[in-house]
């Protein structure tokens, strides 16, 4: 009896330490800006804590609780399909006023007007508060997955040069013979003028994102969705590498110094952050990875929900709260 009294208790303990475990890793995973934002009015005080940059994020993120669905490739897309509370609302359009925004209480109205306002008086003092709180660390669980790259079936015994931009005149890679095929698991996060933008492994085990050219893939396509990349000029403001494999290797295509000018486009997550960008690599056009931080983005705004709000009054907001 009292053998299976302590074989039973062990139990109980060992399935406490697993729950426990497992709530302490979901917990880990729940990752927010501003964790309270949708329940607690914020202060100016407190937002001036954090970067310019992190407020745009902390904006859209009341909307994303509430299932706002961002444009696919943007940042506001790349960050937020990475984390496990984010449920977009597939039905909805953001090109009308969405049920997410009506979803949003007079609290959360309340708190989204006053980030704007701190942003605002931020660029007026000419500042990005670059001392300020950044952005958080991605979910652990993403570790080597670019987020917002999805499975993609295509007609299989094809094989399919691959550019690291979308035109036949850019930079191929593997000594101009890049190629993909279909007979692999192939990735894509939507097209690009006609071009799929595609992550894949490749036969010596690193990845490499780059472009297919839409009019020579065989078979049916899924329909995919147009990608939403912001084409902002900016400068580099430390040496550093561009990648064309930001998953696993992260192999140097090309290096990049300090004053250079660049084409940024977005910016995309792992385990870590990378900006995705546009540059040339002897004369040809190339676009690469390279690690957040070393661009000069503060000042891409992209509070995505913006135009909607704009055209909705105090009437249009949610009573709950």
């Amino acid at each position: 009896m009292k053998k299976t009294f302590a074989l039973l208790l062990a139990l109980a303990i060992a399935f406490t330490s697993a729950v426990t475990l497992f709530h302490a890793a979901a917990r880990a995973d729940m990752v927010y800006i501003i964790p309270d934002s949708s329940t607690r009015e914020l202060t100016e005080e407190e937002l001036w804590d954090y970067q310019y940059d992190t407020l745009m994020f902390a904006f859209n993120e009341i909307f994303a609780r509430h299932g706002y669905k961002f444009e696919t490739g943007s940042r506001c897309y790349n960050w937020f399909t990475q984390m496990p509370w984010y449920v977009p609302n597939e039905e909805e359009s953001s090109k009308s006023h969405s049920r997410s925004l009506n979803a949003c209480s007079k609290l959360e109205w309340k708190n989204v007007n006053l980030i704007k306002q701190v942003r605002a008086n931020m660029k007026a003092v000419g500042t990005t508060n670059p001392t300020g709180k950044g952005m958080p660390t991605p979910p652990s669980r993403n570790l080597k997955e670019m987020n917002g790259f999805t499975y993609v079936k295509l007609k299989e015994k094809q094989k399919l040069a691959v550019y690291s931009a979308p035109s036949e005149n850019s930079f191929r890679a593997a000594n101009g013979k890049a190629s993909v095929s279909t007979n692999g698991a192939i990735y894509t996060m939507g097209w690009d003028n006609g071009w799929l933008l595609i992550i894949y492994e490749t036969n010596n085990g690193q990845c490499r994102v780059g472009y297919v050219n839409g009019s020579k893939i065989k078979g049916k396509i899924p329909s995919l969705p147009q990608l939403a990349l912001a084409h902002v000029s900016c400068e580099v403001v430390t040496d550093t590498f561009m990648t064309d494999d930001p998953a696993k290797t992260e192999n140097p295509v090309t290096r990049l110094s300090a004053g250079m000018q660049v084409t940024y486009l977005t910016t995309m997550y792992n385990a870590a952050a990378w900006d995705y960008i546009e540059t040339t690599i002897n004369g040809q056009t190339t676009r690469g990875f390279v690690p957040s931080g070393t661009l000069s983005i503060d000042d891409v705004s992209e509070l995505d929900a913006v135009d909607e709000m704009e055209q909705m009054d105090e009437s249009d907001w949610g009573d709950n709260g």
